[in-house]
């Protein structure tokens, strides 16, 4: 069940192009948070860059979704990855002339963002068109599961690349590694591209797409759950190379086998996922989720060895694909399918806004209270906001469930 969208070919293409290229991704993400947090010691410093790459994501995201319900997603799609191509070349040269300042790396990773968050809404958009609706959740989860993966193969890389003394082979590697994308999205057999008759100018669309958002309430609650996820759990993604290198005095490799971890626990996580949705319902699963990541955040704080922390973020990498996977594929199933993109984007506005926000505001707090106390709040935060929802406002978790599981309850509101 977890690996049925794979014998879908447009859907393998896709997944198997996406894998190499986050590897590449991947590589890079880690050089950058390590000789960040190499060169300056600071966690506040290394959240700040890892929000330049992020923020853009979301800021653009309703724009690139305006684009992607009009133009032909396949083609936009393929402009972006050789966009973001182009970018991580330009790292690539600032590294090998010596010019990586923490302001340098921040503008050609914020550059970078911008290029995704156009580019992600139509490749978020594309998902339901590659899988039958019966397979969107385990599509979703294994879409998660490859960026995961990635995480799991480059930090690995990287590792090898940094001890090496060479920040320059982790960025040309992943320079390369979006050429695989483009020769997928070549590949792909798609009905023809129908023009949109909609002549209406960009900001109307955008403000089309932002009515659907508010007044569908699953992707209402959606929404505002991603927001809450984004601002106390998510931030310790931003946060995993302070960790290694500042709380436990670690070298490059540790960095690299924090990120590794957590992303086995997603790639295990994504996996198991649909199994168990299967058994407890699409529902029940994500109100679980809501109660497993801010325990497995706890304990990854509490870890007082670097060996403990490894093994509590396989923990935190599992329970927050559960909660990501099963908040994403909400929004994938109530959307309208004319305006799925930007409906999309608004909702990676929210986690691209949200998550930096949260990791500039953490990361200083770190710095001044400690990392493992911060990140035992965030989760502990996490934890008491659902359980409030739950309690004073139940009817917000209730339209995440199924369309047909929530009909009436929606409809009898005044």
């Amino acid at each position: 069940m977890a690996l049925a969208p794979l014998r879908h070919r447009n859907f393998a293409l896709v997944w198997s192009a996406g894998l190499i290229s986050n590897v590449g991704t991947w590589m890079e993400t880690v050089a950058v948070g390590d000789l960040v947090a190499n060169r300056t010691g600071e966690a506040g410093w290394t959240a700040f860059v890892a929000a330049a790459g992020f923020l853009p994501m979301g800021l653009m995201g309703p724009i690139g979704g305006a684009f992607a319900d009009r133009l032909d997603r396949r083609k936009l799609l393929m402009a972006m990855t050789l966009a973001q191509m182009v970018c991580a070349a330009a790292l690539t040269l600032l590294s090998f002339t010596g010019h990586t300042t923490p302001g340098a790396v921040a503008i050609v990773v914020f550059v970078a963002g911008c290029v995704a968050g156009l580019g992600f809404p139509a490749y978020s958009a594309m998902l339901p068109d590659l899988v039958p609706a019966d397979e969107l959740l385990a599509g979703v989860s294994l879409s998660q599961a490859q960026w995961n993966l990635g995480r799991v193969v480059g930090p690995a890389i990287a590792g090898i690349a940094i001890a090496l003394g060479s920040y320059t082979a982790a960025f040309a590697i992943n320079s390369l590694s979006f050429a695989a994308m483009v020769l997928a999205l070549f590949a792909l057999r798609l009905p023809k591209h129908v023009p949109s008759t909609d002549d209406a100018g960009l900001w109307t669309r955008i403000r089309v797409g932002a009515r659907a958002a508010r007044d569908e309430p699953g992707v209402r609650s959606a929404i505002l759950m991603i927001s809450v996820v984004a601002l106390t759990a998510s931030p310790f993604i931003a946060l995993i190379p302070a960790m290694a290198r500042v709380r436990f005095d670690g070298a490059s490799s540790l960095t690299s086998w924090f990120v590794t971890a957590q992303g086995v626990g997603a790639v295990a996580g994504a996996l198991v996922l649909p199994v168990l949705a299967a058994r407890l319902g699409r529902y029940r699963m994500l109100l679980l989720s809501f109660v497993l990541l801010p325990a497995a955040l706890v304990l990854y704080g509490l870890a007082p060895t670097p060996e403990l922390a490894t093994l509590a973020l396989v923990g935190v990498g599992a329970t927050y694909m559960f909660v990501f996977s099963g908040i994403g594929t909400v929004v994938q199933l109530r959307a309208p399918a004319e305006l799925r993109a930007r409906v999309l984007s608004f909702y990676f506005l929210a986690l691209g806004v949200l998550y930096p926000v949260g990791a500039t505001l953490q990361g200083p707090l770190a710095d001044h209270f400690g990392l493992g106390e911060v990140t035992i709040a965030s989760g502990i935060t996490l934890f008491a906001v659902v359980a409030l929802l739950r309690l004073l406002k139940p009817e917000r978790l209730a339209a995440l469930d199924d369309p047909a599981a929530v009909v009436a309850p929606v409809t009898a509101r005044p």
